[in-house]
């Protein structure tokens, strides 16, 4: 088999995108094309045609035609089973069948077609290969990246340090009155203009979060140094998120990842309470709660130093049987007694500008009851496929979950779904072949809702379903209900933020 080339042309024959294999002009190629619409008979069932030097075989793709450009003597077989392939990658990168949208992703479309076929000859590769091998990254280049950037860093910064060392000694010399020195031998005008410029146009503003970088030996420098790893690793990691990869700091603390979805409060007191839950949660597809946890914890956030010595009243009204455990340096019997916070020492007072967790509880249960948000998914096998309907039900009415997006996997290659009754929004991801059921709010009032839709595949190919939300309500029914002084038991002005969030939450 040889193939010549692989095109996504209009009905008309306009080339949309083209990939040759073999040496041929521009000029061919197009004319090539622009003959191939006049050469198919309309009464045919035919996907292939022929000329004297070559042969089209071709697949309609809607209002476009998949074409690949082969020699007579090619294997007509092996073509018809390299042009399917070819057409399933097309779906891969494109969500509609459109001259615009292969327009856009022109360039994967020519990388995923090098993969299938080399130098005219068909490659034993899949669609899963090639969706890998167009994603793979190189850690070695990140790497060299990384290196890269440090030593510009470095470079940049003995530059700037040695014109300020300029800049000084020309300072020294006028205050002293002595002949300023010439820099560069070029006689004292030419220095004086040289230094002048090299200052004005080189020496920056300090920036007051940057450690100045230590002097550099003259001898060669090297990329990589003993002593140097932190700074490279830290480098690295900035690489890594201006690309857009999730970094977790393994010293940050765990309330901080509540603040990457849920806005801050606008108006923060001096005493500011943040009462944070993380639910995680397994279910099986055919029903039955595998594993549920729920974490929570009070930090309390004290910014001025007269209400440093304070105490907080805890109202607990959950009945689901969780576990609580206060601060090692809490009053204990008083919290037992009182359900009331604060040291054990009423002469200290709380740390000042620092996050201080205060009370944590955990539930762990696999009571079905507690679910907060049933999600029941029923794939059922038809002649073309599966026709697959999910459903939500909001079980812990009290609860109102923002952004909640139930994530279905989808079978790849096989094209978009056919969506049903839907409520709510759906995304369909090709390139992660994902199927986003998106919904704003799930409350009391809309506590149930469902989705149908069909495609090609097998039950199995619809789970694990992953689901996320946010809520401004917590699950455990605790608050802080009043602040007050150690010292006459007088109430504090106190702003507070409520959060539930999911770590995670699967039926698989």
């Amino acid at each position: 088999m040889v193939l010549l080339a692989a095109a996504v042309c209009t009905k008309a024959g306009k080339a949309i995108v083209s990939r040759q294999f073999v040496e041929m002009t521009r000029t061919r190629i197009e004319g090539l094309l622009a003959a191939f619409p006049k050469l198919m008979n309309t009464g045919k069932q035919h996907t292939f045609v022929e000329t004297d030097s070559v042969r089209y075989v071709y697949q309609p793709l809607e209002k476009l035609y998949m074409v690949l450009i082969t020699t007579k003597n090619s294997n007509i077989l092996e073509d018809l089973e390299t042009l399917r392939l070819f057409s399933r990658v097309i779906p891969e990168y494109c969500r509609v069948l459109e001259e615009s949208e292969i327009s856009e992703h022109c360039f994967d479309l020519i990388f995923a077609f090098d993969e299938i076929v080399a130098l005219g000859y068909r490659e034993n590769v899949n669609l899963a290969q090639i969706r890998t091998f167009t994603e793979m990254d190189s850690h070695e280049e990140k790497v060299f990246r990384a290196v890269r950037e440090t030593q510009e860093r470095e470079a940049k910064a003995e530059m700037r340090r040695k014109a300020k060392e300029l800049q000084q000694a020309r300072r020294d010399a006028e205050r002293s009155g002595k002949k300023v020195p010439a820099f560069g031998g070029f006689g004292n005008v030419s220095s004086m203009s040289s230094g002048s410029l090299i200052t004005d146009t080189i020496v920056e503003p300090e920036k007051p979060k940057i450690t100045p970088v230590p002097v550099r030996s003259s001898g060669p420098s090297k990329a990589l140094k003993l002593g140097a790893k932190g700074k490279e690793v830290d480098n690295f990691v900035d690489q890594l998120k201006s690309e857009g990869e999730t970094i977790i700091s393994s010293s940050g603390k765990r309330g901080s990842d509540v603040s990457k979805v849920l806005p801050p409060p606008v108006n923060v007191e001096s005493i500011h309470l943040r009462v944070e839950e993380k639910i995680s949660l397994s279910c099986g597809r055919d029903g039955g709660l595998q594993n549920m946890e729920v974490l929570g914890m009070v930090t309390l956030r004290v910014t001025d130093e007269k209400n440093g010595r304070i105490r907080l009243a805890i109202n607990n009204n959950d009945n689901k049987g969780l576990q609580l455990q206060t601060h090692p340096n809490v009053d204990k019997k008083l919290f037992t007694a009182e359900s009331v916070i604060g040291l054990k020492n009423p002469e200290k007072s709380f740390p000042l500008n620092n996050d201080v967790g205060v009370l944590k509880w955990r539930l762990q249960t696999t009571d079905e009851s507690l679910i907060p948000l049933t999600i029941n998914c029923w794939p059922s096998e038809s002649g073309s496929g599966c026709d697959v309907n999910i459903e939500y039900e909001l079980q812990e009415e009290n609860l109102e979950l923002n952004d909640v997006v139930i994530s279905i996997p989808v079978p790849s290659g096989v094209g978009a779904p056919v969506i049903g009754d839907l409520d709510g929004e759906y995304k369909h991801d090709s390139r992660r072949n994902i199927l986003e059921w998106c919904l704003p709010v799930i409350d009391a009032n809309n506590k149930t809702g469902s989705l149908e839709f069909s495609i090609a595949g097998q039950p199995n190919d619809f789970f694990p379903i992953n689901v996320s939300f946010v809520s401004k309500r917590n699950y455990c029914d605790i608050q802080v209900t009043k602040v007050s002084h150690v010292d006459g038991d007088s109430s504090v002005r106190f702003s507070s933020e409520t959060s539930f969030v999911v770590d995670k939450y699967v039926i698989e």
